[in-house]
């Protein structure tokens, strides 16, 4: 079944898949935490019950995004030692220590508040309970510090000395490995974008809910605060983006050289490639749509500015271009539809019609899963464009894997497939089917309880309940 590949490439497939999975839920779990310490924040400060109905509402979501990427990462660390063993071993000594600072530190801080946040709201005080809201919160945040720590180390290593046995251990300094060079990038890059995966996830609720009913007032609280973080963060992302692209040009210019679709020099200005179909073997982007010289004016903030092309590496170092190239138009062109819908929103609320705008509304439902789609786009840019390498310049890919037969790997590969698309498919129907129940108060939620669905009213509940009191009284005089 698996003759045609070997057990390089499987294990590739294998990581890329269960990494996929994997990305989308933190990248979620992220954005939503804050988003609930907010809205518990905003609750406390205002005593308006609306935020306490949309903290309660979100936070049944978040647990179950929280729980699958909880599950779906002990996964790959397994895979370390089982299809990675060779690059375990020779970097463990650097990043081994940073997986575990993860665990100790964002770890067990959300896990020892996690159980206060879900459960606890009627058992401890409210300032207690917001302060473990705003640990999870925090604690999502840490993680995502030391796992993009690691990554960027592989992707810009520095502060590392190479024993004579081929392993990476520490030199002088901790921080000079933590704080590589592409790291500050990469987080405020990284983070952002889980803010606004989230934020779009909040608005597409918002928004299929006003479809259906324009005047509940917790979608428009919903609907607002999404749309409003789309305004303030989509562009700062933009010029984050662009900034974390300038670092990469400088540490890593080959990926950049995949991204733009530069096989060739370009010593006089290089042009913007906007779409076309990469052609690796006649070292050419067919069909190509570009505007003269603006790479260069981009990257280089000079029309004329030289660029290098991939004819300036040799063949086995240059990363595949088609899938880097098309990865990378995919989470820019996202980006600027954010962007876009974020200014549409704005138009609509200077205008008073936030609400009453049905296109509007239908956009921000159809960019509901857009963050996921761009978080994975800009995950393959940045793991494909790293190629050959694991370690970049340092340890190719292919000195990375474990001493494994194909079929081993392709049957795990086969067994992962079928499991995570039961478990973490049901999971997402799930996530969806509480979405697509509008959020609801106290007394909305006594309306549907057993007094309904015995023919009470609150109204008749509340005149009985009355009239029993009464009663008790009368007679206790």
């Amino acid at each position: 079944m698996f003759d045609g590949f070997d057990a390089l490439l499987l294990a590739r497939i294998q990581f890329a898949f269960t990494v996929s999975f994997h990305f989308i839920f933190p990248a979620f779990s992220i954005g939503l935490a804050s988003y609930l310490a907010v809205l518990e924040g905003l609750w406390l400060k205002t005593n308006d019950s609306t935020y306490l109905d949309l903290f309660k509402y979100w936070r049944k979501i978040f647990a179950i995004a929280f729980a699958m990427g909880v599950v779906s990462g002990i996964v790959m660390s397994y895979q370390f030692g089982t299809n990675w063993s060779v690059f375990s071993d020779k970097t463990g000594p650097v990043i081994g220590p940073l997986m575990a600072y993860e665990v100790l530190t964002a770890f067990f801080l959300e896990a020892g508040f996690l159980g206060v946040m879900l459960f606890g709201m009627d058992k401890v005080g409210r300032k207690l309970h917001f302060t473990a809201t705003l640990m999870v919160a925090i604690g999502t945040f840490i993680s995502a510090f030391w796992i993009l720590s690691v990554n960027s180390w592989m992707q810009t290593p520095t502060g590392h000395l190479i024993a004579e046995n081929g392993q990476f251990v520490p030199g002088e300094s901790w921080l000079a490995i933590i704080f590589n060079p592409s790291f500050p990038y990469r987080l405020v890059h990284t983070v952002m974008a889980a803010y606004l995966t989230t934020a779009f996830v909040v608005g597409a609720v918002g928004a299929f809910h006003l479809l259906r009913n324009r005047a509940d007032h917790r979608a428009r609280r919903m609907f607002s605060m999404a749309m409003w973080m789309a305004a303030l963060v989509a562009p700062l992302q933009i010029f984050a983006g662009d900034m974390h692209g300038l670092n990469t040009l400088e540490h890593q210019p080959a990926k950049v050289m995949a991204m733009e679709g530069h096989y060739q020099s370009h010593p006089d200005g290089a042009p913007l490639i906007l779409f076309g179909i990469p052609n690796s073997k006649e070292q050419r982007i067919d069909y190509a749509i570009e505007i003269p010289k603006a790479s260069s004016l981009i990257l280089k903030h000079d029309l004329n500015a030289p660029l290098k092309g991939l004819d300036t590496l040799p063949e086995d170092k240059r990363p595949p271009v088609g899938m880097v190239f098309w990865s990378f138009r995919v989470m820019v062109g996202i980006g600027f539809a954010m962007l876009g819908i974020g200014l549409f929103s704005l138009l609509a609320r200077v205008r008073g019609k936030l609400y009453d705008w049905p296109w509007l509304h239908r956009a921000a439902m159809v960019m509901g899963p857009s963050g996921f789609v761009a978080v994975i786009a800009g995950w393959v840019t940045t793991e494909v464009g790293r190629q050959p390498y694991t370690v970049y310049g340092l340890l190719t890919t292919a000195d990375s894997v474990s001493p494994l037969a194909a079929p081993a790997v392709g049957a795990s590969l086969v067994a992962f497939i079928v499991t995570y698309f039961i478990m973490f498919g049901a999971g997402t129907a799930y996530i969806l089917k509480l979405m697509s129940k509008p959020a609801t108060g106290h007394e909305e939620a006594a309306a549907s309880g057993p007094l309904r669905s015995a023919g009470i009213t609150p109204a008749a509940a509340d005149s009985t309940q009355r009239g029993l009191s009464g009663t008790m009284m009368e007679e206790g005089a």
